[in-house]
This record gives structure tokens, sequence and C-alpha cells, in this order.
């Protein structure tokens, strides 16, 4: 193999410059499988070992020859235990990682959740209680509004109270009369003595005297007597009421009365 001079070299354009390096770097490479050992043929056709490719890039400054055996990748190395460790390592950060995350969403996912929980129960309460106040400010409101019923009217047991108590009765019986008329005529017939007795007019001489505030003899009493008050011709209250009706029948009302009746 000739190798040109370094003057004559020198002188070469630089395409035959690059084809005279390229020799002889084919040449190195030669000398370097010359020196490899008879029992690495089987090697020849496996995959470049690592000392070829250095032996390759040292002959074009770092760079592997275009039609010469190709750089190594990192994925082509031999696996070892300790590349195995490093991937495994990797591979759990990755597994953590991601589970962190689904972890992180779930927790997310039922803290949403929790809160809708707790923001539907707030509103249900609120609900109810809006309901219970309405429910309770209406029964008031109907309570008010509902009739109360009267309490019962007492009257003072003298000649004022039996005259109002009287007029109570008639008012609700239909019965016309004032105060002022029936006052009128039991004072003129009794005197306001409700056990008065007459024991010597035509009537007491008939077996039938007068008797009571308004001087009612027993047959006109019970003829027109009203519902709701005492038989007895004594009571106060009956006599004023049976004398009133009998009246009204006969006269238009009490107040039309000035005498005997």
């Amino acid at each position: 193999m000739l190798v040109p001079s370094i003057r004559g070299y020198h002188r070469l354009p630089k395409a035959h410059k690059l084809s005279a390096a390229g020799i002889a770097a084919t040449g190195v490479v030669a000398i370097a499988f010359a020196a490899v050992p008879s029992d690495a043929h089987a090697e020849s056709n496996a995959a470049p070992s690592v000392r070829s490719v250095a032996v390759n890039q040292a002959a074009f400054g770092g760079k592997a020859l275009s039609s010469g055996v190709p750089q190594q990748a990192q994925s082509d190395l031999p696996r070892t235990p300790a590349v195995e460790a490093l991937q495994k390592a990797a591979q759990d950060k990755k597994k953590a990682a991601a589970e962190a995350v689904r972890s992180e969403q779930t927790r997310a996912a039922a803290d949403m959740q929790t809160a809708k929980e707790r923001s539907a129960a707030q509103s249900a309460a609120k609900e109810r209680s809006t309901q219970s106040a309405a429910k309770e400010r209406s029964g008031k409101t109907a309570s008010r509004s509902a009739p109360r019923k009267a309490a019962p009217v007492t009257y003072s047991d003298n000649l004022d109270g039996w005259i109002k108590e009287s007029l109570a009765i008639l008012k609700k019986n239909g019965i016309p009369g004032t105060y002022e008329g029936i006052h009128r005529n039991i004072m003129r017939e009794s005197s306001g003595n409700p056990r008065a007795i007459n024991d010597w007019d035509v009537n007491a001489v008939a077996g039938i005297p007068s008797k009571g505030l308004l001087q009612v003899i027993p047959p006109t009493f019970k003829a027109f007597h009203v519902e709701g008050t005492s038989w007895d011709i004594y009571d106060p209250v009956a006599n004023i009421t049976a004398a009133c009706n009998y009246a009204a029948q006969k006269y238009g009302t009490m107040d039309n009365v000035d005498s005997a009746y």
C-alpha cells in the first residue's frame, strides 16, 4: 500500500487529501482486526464491539464511517442489573406520580360530592324551617282571625239587670220593646217589686190576681211565656218577657202601654 509522502501530500488537491485519509483509516482498521484473536470470529457476525466502534470513531475524529459499522444506540447496549434497577425506579416513580394524580382527583371529586350533599342538606333544612315558620304564622293568623266566642254576658241582680237581660231575649225572639218603655210600665205597675201582687182589682175578685213586676195574671203568663225563661211568674226576667210578648200582640209594643192593660 502506497502512502504519499508528507511533501507530496500537501501538494494534492482537497478531494485527493480526503481519499488518502480514508485509505489510511481503512488501513488502521485492517491492522486492528488483524490483532483480534481468532476466537473472536464468532463475534464478527454479531453486532460490532465497542472497541471496533472506538477505532472507527478515532479514525474520523469521533465520527462513524458512513460505509462502516454504525454507532451503537444506548438501547442496544447490554442490559445490566444497574440499568434495569434505574429503569424500574423510573417506572415506579412514574406510576407513583400517576397514582398520586388519580388519588387527588378522587379526593377532589369526593370533596365536591360532600360539598353538594352538605349544600343540599342545608337547603332542605332551610326549606323545612321556612315551611314551619310559615305554618306557624298561618296558624297564628287563623287563630287571630277566627271568631272568638263571646264571653257570657252577666247581668246584675237588680231592676236594671233584669230589664237588660229581658231585652236580649226579646231581641233574639223578634219581640219589640225598649228599655224606657219597659222601665216606665214597671214603675207604674209594681214600683220595681218582683213579688208585688194585686189583691183588690177585678182579677183578684175573680181569683186570678195580677203578679210580678208587670202585674201579669197567671193565664196570660202561661199563654205568652217565652221559651228559655223560667216558668215562675215571680221570676223578674220571665215576667217582663211574657208581659212584653203579650203587649206586642195586643198593642204593638210595651212602649205603647200607658195604663192598665
